[in-house]
Formats: C-alpha cells, structure tokens, sequence
C-alpha cells in the first residue's frame, strides 16, 4: 500500500464533499441479532468498544437458542451504551419455523398470547431499564406463525389472505400496551420489504396499532438499503403516517460478515439511510455476528465498528465510482467542526483510488492538513485483530479547496480509514505501523505426499451463503494419518525477524477433530526452525483464525513448510484446512511503542482538539477542562503486564482509569500496569484546569508486577471435581474437571498477595459444552463459575466456548486480594428461569464451571 498527493487519475475516485451536510451522525449500522449471550459474553468493553446501539434477541428463557435472554443481558448492554433491545417474542418458543404448542391456530394463539403477558409483566419490574425494551411480536411472520407450513396458525400465508394475521398483531398490541402504555412495539419484522405491507399500516392505522418502530430484513445486498428504505418512506408519504424510526433487524450474509471490506458497503448504505440495523445471526451466539473472538477480543470486522463508532459531528455527501454498486468502492465520511476532523472509512475493492476531499474550509482545516491513512485487515471470523495499521502520515496542501489521496495495493477484503485534521504545525510524520506484508495462498504452494484435497470454491458474490475466503480456495490434507507437506516458497528482501500467520481452521465436530481438539502441525524453515503449532477451531468448515509464529530469515529465497510429521516433535492429529500463509517483516521502527494520539480519541466533558502546539506527536493534542476526559481503544496482545505511559505538555493533573478500575494518577514516568488481552478501554479525566495530552502509548513489560501461576490440580477438589489428565494440551497435562452441579463440587485454591487490593485473575479454561440445535446456528453453551474470595459473597463470571474441552483460552475477571493468603472458590450450578423455579429442558443452561487449568494472580498496578 503507497499513500501520496496526486492530481492523475486512478482506476477508482471516492470523493468526499465537505460542503454538503447529509444530516447528525446516526451510527444505526452498529446492531446486533443474537450477539450478547450474557454479562461478558462478550465484554463490556467489547460491546461499549463497537458502540453497539441496538441488539435483538430471543424472549427471556426462551428455547429457540442458548443464552441471549432478554432481560439478563437488558443491563449490562445498556450500562456499555446500548440504546434498545429488541425482543423477538416469538424465540420464547424452539424450532424455526417456531413450534407452537396446539392443535388448532386459536389454541396455539392462546399459548403465545399467555406467554406474552407474562413477559411483559416482567419488564414491568425491571424499573428504568424498561424503556430500553422494544417488543417484535411476531418475526418473518409469513415463514412462520402466519404462512403455509406446518406450524402456521392456518396454513394460510398472510400475504394471501391477512385477516387472521392482522387480528392477531392488533389484539397483541393491544394486549402489550394495556399492560404498559409506555411500551415500544416494532413490526412488521418481515423478511424482505413486502408490497403487502402497505395493507398491513393502513390496517394498524384504522385500528390504531401501528407500530412504534417499523422493522423488515434485507438478506439481500447493500443496494437494497437505499432502494427500500426510499420506498418505505414513500409509502409513509403517500398514507400520511410517520416518519416512523426504522430498524433493518437483520442485514448482510456469512460471505460478507467478519469482511471488512464488505462490511464498508452496508455501513456507508444504512448510514446514508439514517436508520438503525442489526447484524444477522447465521452462526453462534455470543460473538456480536462474528466480529468478538473469545470474550475480550475484536477482530478486523470490530475495528471496523470501533472506527465507525467514533465519528462524530455530521456525515458528508461521499460520491462513489459506482454508486449504489455493491462489490464495489464504497465509503462513509462525516465532519466535526468543532474537533476540525473529517473522518472516512472506505472499501471494497482492490487496486488503486482517489480519495478527493472537496470544498474543504480553510476556517476549519487552514491551508494544510495532517491526513492518517490506516488499513483495517480482514483477520478471520475467529482470528483476533490489532488495532489498524498506519500505512501513512502525511501533511498536504489545500489546492482549490481541495486535497486529493492516492492509494494503491488496496486489498478487496480490507477496510480503510483516513483521517484529515489541520496541518502545518511542524508535526513529524509517523512512520508505517506495519513492516513489509506479503501472502502466500495455500492453493498456489506445493504439496508433497498423499492426501491432498483442494477445497472450493467457498463464499462469493454469487454464493453469499458460503464464508469468505482468501481468493476462494483453500487446501487439506493435513490430518491424523497424513504425511502431507504443504510447502510455501517465500522471498523476503531483507535479514530480520517476520512474523507468520498461518490462516486455517479446523471443525470442532469433525470425526478426526473430536478426539483432540486444535489440529497440530509442524512448521520449518528450509528444514530448521521446527515448531509445533495448533491451529483454530472454528463452529463449521471453512471459519478462519489464524495462529502466529514468527522466524528468522536471511534476505532471498526460502521454503516455509506445513507438515503432518516432524522426525523431532511428533505427528499431526486431527484434520485442518489451510487458507493462505502471510508474512511481515518485524520492523524495529514499528515494533515498540503503539501508539494512540489523544486528538483523535473519545473526548467527553468538554475536551477538546487543539492543533496550534508544536512538537507534539501528530496534528494536534487534546485539552482536558477539569472533569474533560479522553478515552483510548487500547489493544494488548496478551492478559498481563504492560508499560503504559501518558505524555503530556505542561503541568496538568489526572487519573487513569483502565477496565473501570482506577488505576492511579496520570504520572510523568512510565507506569507498569495490567491489561487484559484483547481490547481495553483506558480513560484519562483532568482533575485540574487545562491537562494537555499529547498521546497514550503502551510498551511490553517490564517485570514490575509480581504475577504469580497456580495449577488448579494443587488446589483442593470436593465432591466429584477432579483432578484430569484427560486434557493432554492443558499446562503439565492435568486441569481440574467437574466443578458444578452444585456447590458440593468445588475447587479451592490458595493464592497470595503482595498487598491488598485490586487484582486480575487469569484463568486459563477450556469449554466444550455444546446444546442441540434446530436449524443452521450451532448452539455453543456457555459455562459460568460462581468464584467467591475468602468469605465475599460469589462473583458469577460467564466462559465462552473454546470449542473442544482439549483447547485452552484465557479469561481475566478483577477481585480484591488481602495481603498474604488468600483462597478462591469455584462452584457452580444450573441457574433456574427468571421466575426462579423453572428450568430449561434442552441442556441450554450449564450446571457446570469449565475445565479449569490454572490462575495467574497480577496486581492490577
């Protein structure tokens, strides 16, 4: 990728007009379909970090799925930012169509209608949280409750003949806001914008029932977004109604989901559009539609929308290559007067472009602006991502009112962000972020021995169904059994140390994977080197993680190989699809400091940018009144340790907060403190007049904070926990299994602390468990631990899966430590339904705490 000022034509021009207001930033395309499964799961970080604004989701201790009950998640999403939940009456029940109990339509509505009352009752109880709640009482009605299946209330599609649909959507309506006149009810939650759906408002008209908030799917393409969106509101013209709020409550297919480049097209659609829209749910739950790895990590489609999230002011008109075209260059920009920033994020094809901001005010931006270009990589749908790559920080004139951005090797499945901010201060352009990149694709590299398969094609423009993978293709072969050697030849043009990312995945259910867990094979360079890698498992074929070695190299030519056998480590078991190999060069200029500059953070209680101070690190510095803060999306690539430091000019005061815990005040030396890995969100708040921050920076540890490891298998076990050595890829071999199923079956463990106070807790856990499923989503449980400290009343913690009980992820929570000895208990038990005496009867609700492994101890500071 090459940045530079050009006035030639490219093969694309995306030109933002800075003069042509489109309206306040919305932010709608931020929703989620199924994506909190629970309180941490994922994060609240994750969550706040995405600015997620609406989430839909299934009826409390409804059967449809696993986890995502409504009013367990309510206040934890909204205490993270959340606007409003969805809530899909009709997931009270299981199957898809849903099966609802009763011989006749009018049994089977008596049923519902009951369950109804009973929700709505219990919203009622939750207080203030329940203005968050928006009712859909019936979801894609005429493939459901209302069509032609088995399970309809007739047999008879409403799109035929409406009567019996409409009766029950007004008596449900009416049943909702007899109970609460304050309730929001959204519909008609059909899975396209049917003609018909004209006769469904002029009925909710005439009986005064029309929805609060208007609702349909577009499983379709980004086009679809605009196009329906103007003749909705065509249709609200011509009958007199609204303007209603829209909420398109399941959008985009597997191809483009975890693709930020595809992703780019529906955003700058929805976002042009003004509405709200919710990711669609086609895989697990949990994960926020495949953009949240583990529970605290984001991968590049959750850069994506973190990048998203922080616009502010108002978007600006953005005139495409192809407008309207999806498949190709799209983008989003907006304007902050008062910060003097435009934002834009842009992509979907490769190649080069033009990025031409036009009419740029020089009130705002002056005669020069600072521009920051980064790449936001598609990393996998379970592959963790770091923040985006600088690829260029430049200072450009203003020409004409206009500045125009050449960029070339764009990647298709990438996303790009630029940045324009007020130049000419003197601020020293930043090198890249990245080293050299090249990738590898399995397809193209030779494969010695038998086995091989080559796999394909997967997702694609005409196959949205299918995931999205690099060029298409990837190969197999590797597996228990094989003696398969997949070997990359690679050209690297200068000595150092490179970081290799091997794209693969293998199938958690596979026969072969079942026994084992993550697949092992051995990676060589020019036959040395030899290391052992597992690579991920994902919940279907063809899900994409990665696994990350890196090597030393000579400049010129050399082999990396894949192999199913190492004469010194051993053989492969299991069976993996390899995707692509990618490599890149650890550059000692880009691989210390990351750095985050404060005038392009979140800044709040009346922070502001200011870019007349020379000698800062970028454009600019953010200037903190007292009580102004600055909040920073800070990546760590593992849970422990790092070296923090906060510059800043002149002599103002503040404190630091990280993950909600106030860690200390700002200081001028460096700070070693704990991070959890993944995304952590850090706040600095002036507790004077005029803090002036320059930039966050964070740098590996420096051994300051006494961590120390307990094996869970030296702790003491009750009842039927135990100790294991079934889990050969715990740490030793041995991890603690079978805490649950009450609180008789208990782990113990004795730790110890320094001193008092706030500590991390890394637990090192894996979780199989796994429930029926109806239809095409997996349905992955997770486990919970009741973890109490000394004599404390318990903290519940929610784990995601791992995917196979032999695979290892890592979870920090926070407890407070006395001095010296210390005892942590796990327990756990099935949690009943809200009512507290029912229980879910499809293994949705796990009786257990997963396998334990170990717990590293970190004072937080």
């Amino acid at each position: 990728m090459a940045a530079e000022a050009s006035a030639a034509p490219t093969s694309g021009e995306l030109t933002i007009d800075l003069g042509t207001d489109t309206g306040p930033f919305h932010g709608g395309a931020s929703g989620t379909l199924y994506g909190l499964y629970g309180d941490g799961v994922p994060s609240r970080n994750v969550v706040e970090g995405m600015y997620v604004r609406t989430v839909s989701t299934k009826a409390q201790d409804g059967t449809q799925h696993p986890g995502a009950d409504a009013l367990e998640m309510l206040r934890p999403f909204v205490e993270a930012g959340g606007k409003d939940v969805y809530v899909y009456l009709t997931d009270i029940y299981r199957g898809f169509p849903y099966e609802w109990p009763g011989a006749t339509g009018p049994e089977r509505l008596a049923d519902f209608t009951a369950r109804v009352r009973r929700h709505v009752e219990q919203v009622l109880a939750l207080g203030a949280y329940r203005s968050h709640v928006v009712y859909v009482p019936f979801n894609e009605p005429e493939g459901n409750m209302f069509g032609t299946g088995e399970w309809s209330y007739d047999g008879t599609s409403w799109r035929t003949d409406p009567r019996a649909y409409f009766t029950a959507w007004r008596d449900i309506h009416r049943l909702i806001k007899g109970l609460d006149p304050d309730a929001r009810i959204a519909g008609p939650n059909t899975c396209e914008l049917y003609d018909e759906i004209k006769g469904f408002l002029e009925f909710a008209e005439a009986e005064g029932v029309l929805p609060d908030i208007i609702t349909w799917h577009e499983l379709s393409s980004p086009d679809e977004i605009r196009t329906n969106v103007a003749k909705y509101r065509a249709l609200e013209r011509e009958l007199g109604i609204g303007p209603l709020p829209v909420n398109i409550n399941e959008y985009a297919h597997n191809y483009h989901l975890s693709v930020p480049g595809q992703m780019i097209q529906w955003i700058a659609a929805i976002e042009e559009s003004k509405v709200d829209a919710d990711m669609a749910y086609w895989n697990i739950g949990g994960n926020l539609n495949d953009s949240a790895v583990e529970a605290n990590k984001g991968n590049g489609q959750w850069w994506l929308f973190n990048a998203y999230g922080q616009f502010t002011g108002h978007t600006v008109r953005v005139a495409a290559p192809h407008p309207n075209v999806q498949y190709t260059l799209q983008g989003v920009a907006a304007l902050d007067r008062g910060k003097r920033q435009a934002r834009v994020l842009f992509g979907g094809a490769g190649g080069s472009a033009d990025v031409v901001f036009e009419r740029v005010d020089p009130e705002v931006f002056g005669t020069t602006v600072h521009v920051r270009l980064l790449e936001i990589p598609w990393t996998g749908q379970v592959g963790a991502s770091g923040p985006p790559l600088r690829l260029a920080d430049l200072e450009l004139p203003v020409v004409g009112g206009k500045v125009t951005l050449r960029t070339t090797d764009l990647e298709e499945m990438s996303a790009y962000q630029v940045i324009l901010a007020p130049g000419g201060e003197g601020a020293v352009a930043l090198p890249p972020s990245a080293g050299r990149r090249r990738t590898y694709q399995a397809e193209d590299a030779t494969y010695l021995g038998v086995g091989r398969s080559l796999n394909g094609p997967e997702g694609s423009p005409s196959d949205v169904d299918k995931f999205a993978t690099s060029t298409g293709y990837h190969v197999g072969g590797l597996r228990t059994g094989s003696d398969g050697v997949l070997a990359f030849p690679v050209e690297v043009p200068q000595d150092g140390m490179y970081d290799v990312s091997v794209f693969a995945n293998s199938y958690n259910l596979a026969d072969a994977v079942r026994e084992q867990g993550p697949t092992n094979v051995f990676l060589r360079v020019d036959g040395r080197q030899p290391r052992e890698l597992r690579l991920p498992l994902g919940y279907k074929w063809a899900v994409w993680g990665h696994t990350d070695t890196h090597v030393e190299l000579t400049a010129g030519a050399h082999t990396i190989t894949l192999a199913a056998k190492d004469p010194d480590l051993g053989v492969t078991r299991g069976d993996a699809v390899v995707d692509k190999l990618d490599l890149a060069l650890r550059d000692d200029r880009v691989t210390g400091s990351a750095l985050y500059d404060a005038e392009f953070a979140a800044l709040g209680g009346g922070a502001r940018a200011d870019y007349t101070i020379r000698g800062a690190s970028g454009p600019g510095v953010a200037v903190l009144p007292r009580g102004g803060s600055a909040t920073f999306w800070v990546h760590a690539a593992d849970d422990g340790e790092a070296t923090v430091t906060v510059d800043r000019i002149g002599a103002g005061e503040g404190e630091l907060t990280i993950n909600g815990e106030n860690v200390g005040i700002v200081e001028r030396s460096s700070m070693s403190l704990f991070l959890a890995s993944g995304i952590n969100k850090v706040t600095i708040t002036a507790t004077s007049d005029d803090l002036v921050l320059d930039r966050l920076r964070t740098d590996p540890s420096r051994r300051l904070l006494p961590a120390s490891t307990y094996p869970a298998e030296e702790g003491v076990t009750t009842g039927g926990a135990r100790v294991t050595g079934a889990h050969t890829f715990a740490t030793g071999g041995k991890a603690v299994d079978g805490i649950g199923g009450g609180p008789a079956n208990a782990l113990a463990l004795t730790v110890t602390a320094e001193r008092a106070g706030r500590h991390a807790l890394t637990i090192r856990y894996s979780n199989g468990e796994q429930a029926p499923a109806t239809h095409y989503n997996p349905d992955p449980v997770c486990c919970h631990a009741d973890i109490a400290v000394n004599a404390a009343a318990p903290q519940r913690v929610l784990f995601p899966t791992t995917f196979h009980f032999n695979n290892f992820h890592d979870l920090t929570v926070t407890v407070t430590l006395d001095e010296g000895t210390n005892t942590l208990t796990f327990t756990a038990d099935e949690l009943p339904d809200h009512d507290g005496r029912s229980r879910n009867q499809y293994g949705q609700r796990s009786a257990y705490a997963p396998v334990i492994d170990q717990v590293t101890v970190t004072p937080l500071a």
